[in-house]
């Protein structure tokens, strides 16, 4: 694997983003900066955002609406649509997407685009922190950009329901991308059950980035991943999951730079729990 170009197909530097913005066509910018809990991410894209960049918004561009599905389905294929023409994105453009720097919601935003089939989606490595931390221009103006032609078609990414996912559970690698005192049942600030799917290994996104909020290197990120028994090449089916289906995306692309094929298990946490059925582990063990 040539490691340097393999991230530079999923990843941009904010230096080497704003060349790029200095050539035409630039690059379609997506700002996806969202907290669990709030304040919404529109307020700090008014208070500043890179130029050109229009907002997106978690819950009602990059999922569906909440239920049993999860608390952030994918989104309706029309309505996704709609909302990324009305962005300016088109098929043959380049897409750049940020949130405030870990990526773990932008990576939301590079998948969910990815899954809708565009092929050249990024995300900022470090997000609007990079960009304003480099001393680069940010803006409070809102662009109206022309409408862009992408055409949703759903499908190119590999997805779980609750029923595979138990099942990559058994005979594969199902990976938990929360916090540890969530998976281990400590602690539950969302869902109405706490703990983990029976068999899925804890492993944090916060352990994907270095402290900068950038994603770790290649090199680093498989070494990592092997110790928990996810191998390139080694055929054992990988999938993630987590809350609602948005930091198992930034497992996703963390697994997809080591060179690791993995699946998303969109409902995740809050789907599995919908049904009172399932079982539930608790404690540092896959098992409980």
């Amino acid at each position: 694997m040539n490691q340097a170009a393999d991230r530079d197909r999923y990843l941009v530097s904010a230096g080497a983003l704003a060349a790029e913005l200095a050539r035409d066509p630039a690059p379609v910018l997506l700002d996806v900066r969202w907290r669990l809990g709030g304040p919404p991410g529109i307020d700090s894209y008014r208070q500043g955002h890179l130029p050109g960049a229009v907002f997106i918004d978690l819950d009602r561009d990059l999922s569906g609406p909440a239920g049993p599905a999860g608390r952030h389905p994918l989104p309706d294929p029309v309505a996704f649509q709609a909302a990324m023409r009305a962005a300016g994105v088109s098929r043959d453009r380049p897409v750049v997407v940020y949130d405030d720097g870990d990526a773990t919601v932008a990576s939301r935003g590079w998948w969910t685009l990815r899954y809708f089939g565009h092929r050249d989606v990024r995300v900022l490595d470090g997000g609007y922190r990079a960009w304003a931390g480099a001393g680069l221009a940010v803006t409070a103006a809102e662009p109206a950009p022309a409408a862009g032609d992408f055409a949703a078609e759903p499908g190119h990414m590999p997805v779980l329901d609750a029923a595979v996912a138990q099942a990559a559970a058994r005979t594969g690698l199902l990976l938990d991308a929360r916090a540890g005192e969530r998976y281990r049942g400590e602690t539950e600030p969302v869902d109405p059950v706490a703990g983990h799917i029976p068999g899925a290994v804890s492993a944090p996104t916060a352990g994907n980035v270095n402290p900068d909020g950038t994603f770790k290197d290649a090199a680093d990120l498989a070494a990592q991943f092997a110790a928990l028994g996810a191998v390139p090449g080694a055929g054992t089916p990988v999938a993630a999951y987590c809350g609602s289906g948005v930091t198992a995306a930034h497992e996703v692309l963390a697994l997809t730079l080591a060179g690791i094929p993995a699946a998303l298990y969109v409902g995740s946490w809050s789907n599995w729990v919908a049904d009172p059925a399932r079982p539930v582990a608790t404690g540092p063990g896959p098992a409980g």
